[in-house]
This record gives C-alpha cells, structure tokens and sequence, in this order.
C-alpha cells in the first residue's frame, strides 16, 4: 500500500528522512519496498482558465483554446484533449519549460495555427498514471497560481503490509504503529464520537430500515441518510491526497469515501438513496443471481456471496463493490452512506471466486477494526455535509452488534526472557504494551507470579497468544538492540541432515541424467481430483480445491504447458510432498515424467529421431542407486503398462506407461511415461556408507553363457540364481542379448557375460572354467536353461 509522508505528518512527528522512517519500520517487520516522490516540482507551470474553445482548422482531433493566465493577456493554446469545458481551470505549461518526462515546450505552430504552450494531462506533470486527458482542478483554484501550490511535494511510501496487520492499511493506522515505535505520542486524533448520543451530538442507531439475514457474514450494518448533496468535483487538497497514492479522483461523494478508507482504514460506500425501492436487506445472493457491478460488469453470484440488497435486487457484493445501477452520479440528490463489518473468510472467498478484487475488498479480508465503524461513518458524513452542502439525519439507521473486543492474553516475563535471550524488566515490557495500544487487565494491576494480563485492542486481532505479546516487545524494545550469539560450534549430524544430503544426492543425479526439477502447487484443481482425495472445506479458487495424492496432475499440467509452447521433448522430476487418501497421511515422493524426442536433432547416425522410453525411465530410476534395485510387472489405475519398482523385497513405487485416459488433458502426441517412488523408502534404504575401492591392478577375464530359458523367468531370477553360486572369483553379470523369436513354445533366449577377476594374481584360464562350469551345472538343474553352445 501506497502512504503519503505529508498525510502521515499530521498525525506523528515523523523523521525528516524518508529513508530513516523506511528503516525504522523495516526493522518493525512493516518492509518499505519503494520511496518515491511526488508533486509538481516544476517552475512556470501555472493554473489558466479556458475561457474560449474552437475546432482546428486542419485537424479533427486537435481543438484551439483561448486560456487566461491571470496575465491581463489572452494565450492561444492547441489542445489534443477532449474531457474539459469552456470555463475548467488547466494547469498550462509556458514556453520555455521542461517538463518531468523530458518534453520542453516552445512556441510553435501546429498543423498551421500558433500555439504559446501546453495545457497538462496528471501524468505530464508527474502527479498521476492518469493520461486520458487534461487534469481539471477546482474551480477555487486561483488563475495565475504556480501549480505547486496545489501540488505540494511529498514524499510516498510503498509499504508491504502483512495478511495480518490489516489496522496498518490506513494513514492513521501506520501513524499509530510509528507513535509507538518512536514512543511519540499521536497529535491529532481521528473523528471520535461523543460519548452521548443526542440531536446536538453523534447520530442516534435506529434499529429499523435495515435487515440482516446472513448475521455470521455481517455481523454489523448501518446506513445514515443525507440529502441534498451537490455531486461535482472534489476540492484540491481532496484531490491531492487521494492520487498522491494513486486512487483516481471522481467526484466529491465518491472521493470522501475513497479519502476516509485511507485515513480511518474502514471502507464505506454511497448509495443513490432515490434509486433504492424500500428497506435494506444483507442477505446471501440467490444462485445465478446477477448483478451488474460499477466496473461496468455482470457477474452471475452464487449462495456464497454476500449482497446488499434492497426490495427488488441486489445493489451490491458486500464488502466487495457496489451496483451500477445505484451509483452515485452527476445527478445524484440524495445518498445513503453504509458502512459494516463483514466477516473477512466470506470476503475473500467472493472476491477470489468473481476474480473482482478491490481496495475495500482487500480491507476487509484482512479485518478491519469494528470500533471504526461507527466512527468512519461519522467523519464521512461530516465532510460530505462541509464539501457537498449535505443534509444528514440525525440518526443512523443499523442492524446487528458490533464484534466484541479480542479475549485477553496473559504475559509471562520469565518466558518473556527466555525466547527473547535477554532480560527486559517487566516495567519496561509493560510500558512498550501500553504504547502498542494495550491496557492491563484490573485483575492484574500488579503483576503476580511474574505474569501480567492485558486487554486486546479492537483493531488488534492478530494478538491471540503469549508469543504475539512477545515479538510487540522486541519490536518496541528493538531488535537490533539484541546480541548476536555465536553458533559456530559442532553438532552431530541429524536424521533430518541425512535425509536433505541424500534428497540433494538424488536431485544431483537426476539433473546429470539431462532431467528438470519442478515444482507444482500441492493443492490441484477439481478436474484432477480422484477417488477419496482430501478436499479443502475452503477451497481459495476452483484450481486450487484439493490435497494432492500424487505428484502426476502437477506434473501433467507442466507437460501440456509445454506442449502448448511446442515443446518437442520433456523430462521432469519432482521432489514433493503428497497426502495419502483416505487419512490424508504425509509421505515424500519422487515422480519422474518423460515424453517427446531423446534430443531436438537427430544422431548423425541414425536417420529419425529416437523417442524417449520405459528403458530411458528405467534408466533415469537405476542411476539412483537404489540398493538391490528390481522391476516386476504389476497393474496401477493410471498407467496402461505397469512395473513394481522394488528395493529387495519391499515396493518402493510404481513406473510405466501413461493410459491415454491421463494424458488426454496434455493432448502430448506420442507415450508419456511416469513414474512415482516413495523417497522415505529410498533414502532409507540409500542410507549405508560408502566405500573407497581402489583402480584394479590384475586382469579380469569375461566368458558368455548363452541359454533358452522359460519366458516367465526374469532376468532378476536368473541374476540371483548366479550370484547364488557364492563364486568368490564372480565379479559382475550383464545381459547383452535378448530374443523372442520361434523357438518352440513359450521360451526365450538370453545371453549373459560374466566377468571373473582376482584382486591380488592373475588368474589362469583353467581357474576361470572350473568356476564357470560351477554356474552353468547351476543353472542347468535349478533354472532347467538349455545351454547354447
């Protein structure tokens, strides 16, 4: 949020330096992300008066204005705009300035005609973004006056106000926070109401005219009717401080609300009192009720959304934005001022749901303070009555009770001190509570047992626990005042260090296999959901509705992003958590998805492009380095070819073929292949020391065993049946040849070399046959191979 330093110095001594306020709340938590300054700083840029205006003679876009400068002489000026009348008072730029965007004005002709300067859009002079015409001032601007007396320098800062500081989304509200830690003290206080309710003093609540159906949603209504405005421009200083930080001015009624929402924090709005039929009613909407918002918008609501309504239809989305139907305009007699509580979880769930985000909006879901209702109501009645000439009733018309103020939290010093890592007298502590807003409880005067209570202000909310009066200490109390400690010291090493190194060991081998990482939401949109999925009681947006039970739709919505962006190849992984149906249980899972070409070009070698496949997937997996790592052919819901991925004996994921059923949503030409393994049971199975070995220094000697095998046999059966032989002189087996051909029945033909080697000699090659022979006996009677000779 956008804050003037001009607006905020009627509040609080602020620091003369910009920068030092910026640091000041950095060092609170508030980050101050951009200082800018603002104003016109410019010299012969002075208030004129059109007071003639014809067409151009050579151009249909361009008009010729006759300007007084307050000179006694008459300028000439050519003008491309079109949203001012004879009679608005410009600022004119004369010949010879040089304006904020580098443009310098000369006397000069313009399609043939003379033109003796410029008249200024907001955006020429640097007062504003808005550059859809000339920037009209008031009509008590004084004609001749240099423009910066009406635009004062000033300093704005872009502050990034937390979800739960929503008592900081006001000028008065940051004020407060710098009075307290600066220990100033508030120098003007915003509009309070007198402490009696009479004719003479603040308005009387009426409890009629107002209805509230959906009481959990808004807790409080109230409308104040005020007649006989006059709707037209805002005064200058109006002006100036609502697009200082960059809220367009519109007209008088709509700016008071717009001007009290940044000072106060709560946000009102106007009704055209003459275009409502009856009594008010806040109400929850009707499902496909529709509502044409001020942004010119229908939008189709549901029974979620919370609406102000009067007898016939809907003339606002509570808490949102108003109805164009009964917005205020040029026309406008009478208005009906409302100002609420709204709970924030509705808010924000119509604002994400219609994709209408707004400035009261954004208030409201934060939680704006309930005490400032009533109080916000009153400041915009009393302006709208000094600026446009209203009438106000006497009474304010309400339904429904203002929110309670938040429970009381109690304190424990001691504690205090032990999560600080210093010691802060109680006194001390007590004092930075009170400038925060806080007050001791009765109960708790004098702090007993080391222990104080404290009553919670309204605007406050965020303070639930002992901790929340905590870190309020060391903000007030400073945290730079705290030492550092010094942590250079050893510690042994954790299980959660061991498992970041393997997680980190596994991303490092992923990426050397040419893989990706990605990382996708771990909630996935309705479309995705699949049976027994753990939905969200109070899903944001429809994409978002759903915990995820596996890494494959984050996953699938990568690869048809990619795909949309013709893409020819992809290969992923992601390293996430996922939530096991039906009780939601917590495991780490690594997914891999492969889809595409091997390369963009093809091998010099070959002559089309190699596809990726379950071998390039098995690949991927083995360079893992998975202890006694195997695959078997097994069946799962989403893969149309599937294997059992398998540490030993125990199932450790699943890898295969995508059905075309999953992948239809990428519309991916050609296979996609998955595949999804737990990461506890693989870094629990990694988790073993390695072993140096040294560069061998004697011969190995290699021998083949070529045989016809049954085709059920696996290759991990046959592996193991050889390693069962115990031969000490075995170093490695590799399959290196496979065939399915006619070969009678239901066989295959495997062909296998063995590598034999001794660490410390030479083996001779009798040695090596008498071993061999061993493992081939062995396979002949265990396995029933027929050896190839």
């Amino acid at each position: 949020m956008k804050f003037s330093v001009n607006w905020l110095r009627e509040f609080v001594g602020l620091p003369e330096n910009a920068e030092e306020i910026a640091k000041l709340l950095t060092r609170a938590g508030v980050e101050t992300e951009n200082i800018e300054t603002r104003g016109a700083k410019i010299d012969n840029v002075i208030v004129a008066r059109i007071t003639a205006s014809s067409p151009h003679p050579n151009a249909d876009r361009l008009t010729i204005c006759e300007v007084d400068d307050g000179s006694g002489t008459k300028r000439q000026i050519v003008c491309g705009a079109t949203n001012y009348k004879v009679g608005d008072k410009v600022p004119l730029a004369l010949t010879g300035v040089k304006l904020p965007n580098g443009l310098e004005i000369k006397k000069s002709k313009l399609r043939g005609v003379e033109s003796e300067g410029m008249l200024c859009s907001a955006i020429e002079l640097g007062l504003g973004e808005d550059a859809s015409g000339l920037l009209i001032l008031s009509p008590e601007a004084k004609i001749g006056a240099p423009i910066v007396e009406l635009f004062p320098l000033d300093t704005i800062l872009d502050v990034e106000i937390t979800p739960n500081r929503g008592d900081l989304l006001s000028h008065f509200g940051l004020a407060r926070e710098i009075a307290a830690l600066t220990n100033n003290k508030i120098v003007r206080q915003p509009h309070r109401l007198p402490a009696k309710r009479s004719a003479g003093g603040a308005p009387a609540l009426q409890r009629e005219g107002v209805t509230i159906s959906a009481p959990r949603e808004c807790p409080f209504f109230s409308v104040r009717k005020i007649d006989n405005v006059k709707v037209g421009p805002s005064p200058d200083w109006l002006r100036v401080k609502i697009e200082s930080v960059g809220i367009r001015s519109i007209n008088n009624i709509v700016d008071i609300s717009n001007f009290v929402m940044l000072e106060l924090g709560q946000p009102t709005h106007a009704f055209d009192a003459d275009k409502l039929k009856g009594g008010i009613n806040v109400r929850l909407a009707r499902d496909g009720e529709k509502f044409l918002a001020l942004d010119g918008k229908t939008y189709s609501l549901t029974p979620e959304n919370l609406v102000i309504a009067d007898q016939e239809r809907a003339v606002g989305i509570g808490g949102v934005m108003g109805g164009e139907e009964t917005g205020v305009t040029e026309s406008t007699k009478n208005v009906l001022l409302e100002a609420a509580y709204f709970l924030p979880a509705s808010i924000r769930r119509t604002a994400r749901n219609l994709n209408l985000p707004s400035d009261a909006s954004y208030r409201f879901e934060r939680g704006v303070d309930p005490g400032m209702v009533l109080r916000a109501s009153q400041r915009a009645t009393e302006l709208i009555r000094d600026i446009a000439k209203g009438d106000p009733a006497k009474g304010i018309s309400a339904a429904g009770k203002i929110p309670p103020n938040p429970r009381e939290v109690s304190l424990s010093y001691a504690k205090c001190d032990r999560v600080l890592g210093l010691a802060i007298k109680p006194k001390t502590a007590d004092e930075i509570l009170v400038r925060f807003g806080l007050s001791k409880s009765k109960s708790t005067s004098k702090s007993r047992n080391g222990r104080s209570t404290w009553k919670i202000p309204s605007y406050r909310r965020d303070l639930q626990r002992d901790v929340d009066l905590i870190e309020e200490v060391v903000r007030g109390y400073g945290v730079d005042k705290i030492a550092g400690t010094d942590r250079s010291r050893f510690t042994p090493t954790s299980v959660a260090d061991r498992s970041h190194d393997l997680e980190s060991s596994l991303r490092e081998r992923l990426v050397g296999r040419g893989l990706s990482e990605a990382r996708t939401s771990k909630l996935i949109p309705r479309t995705a959901i699949t049976e027994n999925a753990i939905e969200l009681r109070n899903p944001l947006s429809e994409d978002h509705v759903a915990l995820r039970p596996n890494l494959l739709p984050g996953l699938l919505a990568v690869l048809d992003r990619n795909v949309r962006a013709r893409a020819e190849r992809l290969a992923l992984f992601e390293l996430g958590r996922v939530f096991v149906p039906p009780d939601s249980k917590e495991e780490r899972h690594l997914g891999l998805l492969l889809w595409g070409n091997v390369s963009s070009a093809p091998h010099w070698r070959a002559d089309e492009k190699r596809k990726l496949d379950f071998v390039d997937l098995k690949g991927a997996i083995e360079s893992l380095a998975i202890p006694k790592l195997s695959f078997r052919r097994g069946a799962h819901v989403d893969l149309a070819l599937a294997a059992e991925v398998l540490s030993g004996d125990q199932g450790i994921g699943v890898a295969g073929q995508l059905s075309a059923k999953r992948t239809s949503a990428a519309d991916a030409p050609g296979a996609v292949f998955f595949a999804e393994l737990n990461v506890e049971q693989i870094t629990g199975a990694a988790q073993r020391t390695k072993m140096f070995h040294e560069i061998e220094r004697f011969p190995a000697i290699t021998r083949d065993i070529a045989m016809i095998v049954p085709e059920k046999l696996t290759h991990a059966q046959i592996v193991d049946e050889i390693q069962s032989v115990r031969e000490p002189l075995l170093e490695s087996v590799e399959l290196f040849d496979l065939f399915t051909g006619d070969l009678g029945g239901a066989r295959k033909s495997l062909a296998y070399r063995l590598t034999y080697r001794d660490r410390s000699r030479t083996l001779t090659n009798e040695e090596v046959t008498v071993a061999h022979a061993k493992i081939r006996e062995r396979l002949q009677r265990e396995l029933g191979a027929e050896l190839r000779q």
